[in-house]
């Protein structure tokens, strides 16, 4: 159904770790608006809500006011500057975040017409795992995957290689 190609190689790789831990009866709060990947997920039986575009940065409002059993944020903690916060706020016991890894031979991306499509951070995996530890959560799956490019030269080479996204799912045990 999705190609090799890029952003469908992601997509597929996300969805088939999302069927391994998270049933299609349980409701997903996925941060960020209504996108490409969310409507895969809907494709594939999953019941998903999204957020509004609100700035997550200095309003959770609704991470609490939603009823979800698993929270997603594929992609986007990079672009937050406070996912701590964000992460303290989530109100249910799963979730599933994927992020891209930061690659020594590629700068952060930033946009330079769009101010708000930049990433913050850009994580190595045990960043993003400390980031959950502090929040309480406990990553019990977790894969890394490449972004293997069509070009020729040094970066397309590497990127060949060399894993560009990192994905987790975690629970909040209660104690």
């Amino acid at each position: 159904m999705y190609e090799k190609t890029f952003p469908n190689k992601r997509f597929r790789h996300t969805l088939n770790f999302l069927k391994k831990h998270v049933s299609v009866s349980e409701t997903i709060f996925d941060l960020g608006v209504p996108n490409p990947f969310s409507k895969i997920m809907e494709e594939n039986g999953y019941q998903v809500k999204n957020t509004k575009g609100e700035d997550l940065d200095k309003d959770q409002t609704a991470l609490q006011m939603e009823s979800y059993t698993v929270f997603t944020a594929f992609e986007i903690f990079e672009h937050l500057l406070n996912p701590y916060t964000v992460l303290e706020n989530v109100t249910c016991d799963k979730l599933v975040i994927s992020i891209p890894l930061r690659l020594w031979f590629s700068p952060a991306y930033r946009s330079k017409t769009d101010m708000w499509d930049r990433h913050y951070h850009e994580f190595e995996d045990w960043q993003l795992d400390w980031l959950l530890e502090k929040t309480g959560w406990t990553i019990t799956a977790r894969e890394k995957f490449t972004h293997p490019v069509k070009k020729l030269g040094f970066r397309p080479l590497l990127r060949y290689f060399t894993p560009r996204y990192y994905i987790v799912f975690a629970e909040k045990l209660n104690d």
